[in-house]
């Protein structure tokens, strides 16, 4: 039945991300640039029809559809069905399912720190064996993804229960390539660069950055990303980790080291456009703005891959913006350290048929067509990357697949009155002038009052 099945279903069609807006994907099994013989050998080797596997997560609308297209192709090869339900109340919503005893088969989670607390409640099955060394050999930075999805169990024995399906890079500087081209600038290809580079711009009677901290009742948070990127580039992973959970005290050296190095960029008022005491008041949204004005008011900008959304209407990405990976120390030797997020994959109700989707999560086909459709990034380096929506996307899946070690931002991992609070408030007055170690210290203060 599965077989008939299989025949039947010659192409797939994908829905299309805004990349393809109006249009969409046929995936033809043997056709175009996507990776078929892992494909086909899994459809010969697994029949499920009549069974189904349920998938909970926080993914509505189109990235709901784009999974659901993805997931047809399980359903051609197995004869099983997948069923999606994502809900923006989902966090909540699994874990009250899961101790009902009604857990979907897979759930999504949206980082890892929820994931790890129900693996310690027992209520997370362990991956099928062997995928935490495939996750090793096959993510780029595998032991990066291995040690952001290995949790301690109900007995405290640590187990690989999370595969990373779709991540987000933040370590990404935007500019204008037609201002660098008029300025004989180079793309910097290490930290020393990116500094000399800031000075020559300033020398030359520009200024290098737009920065700007304002988001609201959020305000401060633009800044971690700063302080989270110079401490992977300037301290050992070790040290990054335990700075998330406070074992690495907030007032350590290292990371009031970081946040002066962020300092050289945010509090020099030659450097920044609008003057240092512009930094905090500039909403993030509009800040980059300023690169694109004649002549510009600044020449890069560093932040996340959405950051797009706030061009101006009409900017074509690749030719009138661009980025560049935010390069490390050379002298420093900590390889190429990338800060991002993105969602993992955890079995919440084991079946045969559930862990033969989790099989099929790793095949390149399954993240190929997701990459098709747009607004997707995957670590994996058994992907083709052609199969990437466009350039944009696939520079920052390059990004990923060049990278030595990922992490994920420090304050969203940390508890919720330091990382969405303290830190933010601190690095407002950082920024408007108060000693690196006072503020580290009083974010410690803060975490100490919580404990």
């Amino acid at each position: 039945m599965k077989t008939k099945l299989y025949a039947g279903v010659a192409a797939v069609a994908l829905s299309a991300g805004m990349a393809h807006a109006g249009s969409h994907v046929e995936l033809t099994p043997g056709e175009g640039d996507y990776t078929w013989d892992s494909y086909n050998d899994f459809a010969a080797a697994n029949d499920f029809a009549g069974e189904s596997v349920t998938v909970s997560g926080p993914w509505l609308g189109a990235e709901a559809d784009n999974f659901s297209n993805m997931t047809a192709l399980f359903e051609a090869a197995t004869g099983a069905s997948v069923s999606y339900v994502g809900s923006d109340s989902f966090e909540q919503q699994i874990v009250i399912d899961a101790e009902a005893g009604s857990a979907p088969n897979v759930a999504v989670f949206p980082q890892p720190g929820l994931a790890a607390t129900m693996a310690a409640r027992g209520l997370l099955t362990p991956l099928p064996a062997g995928t935490g060394d495939w996750i090793a050999d096959n993510y780029a930075a595998g032991s990066s993804w291995v040690d952001l999805g290995s949790y301690a169990n109900a007995d405290g024995a640590t187990e690989a229960y999370g595969l990373f399906f779709n991540v987000n890079v933040k370590s990404l500087v935007w500019y204008i390539p037609e201002n660098f081209e008029d300025a004989g600038y180079e793309v910097p290809t290490t930290m020393e660069e990116l500094l000399a580079l800031s000075d020559q711009i300033v020398a030359d009677g520009g200024t290098p950055w737009c920065i700007g901290l304002g988001s609201g009742a959020a305000t401060g948070w633009p800044a971690t990303d700063w302080v989270e990127d110079i401490m992977l580039r300037t301290a050992s992973l070790e040290t990054y980790d335990g700075w998330t959970t406070n074992e690495v005290a907030f007032d350590d050296p290292a990371v009031i080291n970081a946040i002066e190095v962020f300092g050289k960029f945010a509090r020099n008022d030659a450097w920044v456009a609008g003057g240092a005491g512009a930094v905090a008041t500039t909403d993030f949204r509009e800040s980059p703005k300023g690169m694109f004005d004649s002549p510009p008011q600044c020449y890069m900008h560093r932040q996340a891959s959405f950051i797009p959304a706030f061009f101006p209407e009409g900017t074509e990405l690749g030719e009138d913006a661009d980025f560049f990976y935010f390069p490390s120390f050379e002298a420093e030797d900590l390889g190429n350290p990338v800060l991002g997020g993105g969602t993992l994959m955890a079995i919440t109700s084991a079946s045969d048929a559930t862990n033969a989707f989790m099989e099929f999560m790793k095949l390149p086909v399954a993240h190929e067509a997701m990459m098709a459709q747009g607004g997707f990034l995957t670590p994996h380096s058994g992907v083709n990357t052609a199969t990437y929506a466009d350039d944009t996307l696939r520079g920052q899946g390059d990004i990923l697949l060049n990278a030595t070690s990922f992490r994920f931002d420090g304050s969203d991992l940390m508890p919720g009155a330091v990382g969405a609070g303290s830190f933010w408030t601190g690095m407002v007055d950082y920024t408007g002038g108060k000693d690196a170690a006072e503020v580290a210290s009083d974010i410690q203060a803060s975490w100490d009052a919580i404990k």
